[in-house]
């Protein structure tokens, strides 16, 4: 997709600085947020056992439960640990055709998952040793490996710490511990 350029560029760099300005306090003057986490997300797959093997198997997140989804008879719901109280939902729905992944306006750019050193390594190798592609570390990015799971739906694996971005803490340590 085309990027901004010249005149519109500075236009959208003053735009972001101006809400920065208005609505971003520092950690201090924040108030504390009304969640207590993200339960789950979901997604939707086209193959349960794929998924689950990727998941389960490629990435080290334990399949936790697998159920019927409550919404369409037949699509079966599951779930993975992905740390800190986190889920991470699937269903499918049989018999339906789904158009590919499309990065647009309320669909996801990606999911970033934060992963240790030593697991950020071992999925870099076993994606090496699998022939699977990604992208990274690159952009600037040292610690970020992006894929795409057997559904597409586009992951990264963010070698950086709960509640910091870019080496920076943006969460109070109570808000990434509870």
């Amino acid at each position: 997709m085309p990027q901004p350029e010249g005149a519109e560029l500075d236009a959208v760099l003053a735009r972001r600085e101006k809400l920065r300005q208005r609505y971003l306090r520092p950690i201090t003057d924040r108030p504390p947020t009304t969640a207590r986490g993200i339960h789950h997300v979901a997604f939707i797959c086209r193959d349960v056992e794929k998924t689950i093997r990727f998941y389960q198997e490629f990435l080290g997140f334990p399949l936790v439960e697998i159920v019927e989804n409550r919404d369409y008879r037949g699509s079966t719901h599951f779930f993975f640990d992905i740390g800190h109280g986190n889920l991470l939902g699937f269903f499918d729905f049989p018999g339906h055709a789904h158009p590919p992944l499309k990065e647009t306006i309320g669909g996801v750019q990606h999911l970033a998952l934060s992963v240790s050193a030593a697991q950020y390594d071992a999925a870099r190798e076993a994606m090496d040793g699998a022939g699977i592609e990604y992208l990274g570390p690159d952009r600037g990015v040292e610690d970020s490996l992006y894929i795409r799971d057997p559904n597409g739906v586009p992951l990264e694996l963010f070698r950086e710490q709960l509640g910091v971005f870019n080496g920076e803490r943006i969460l109070g340590p109570a808000d990434d511990e509870s």
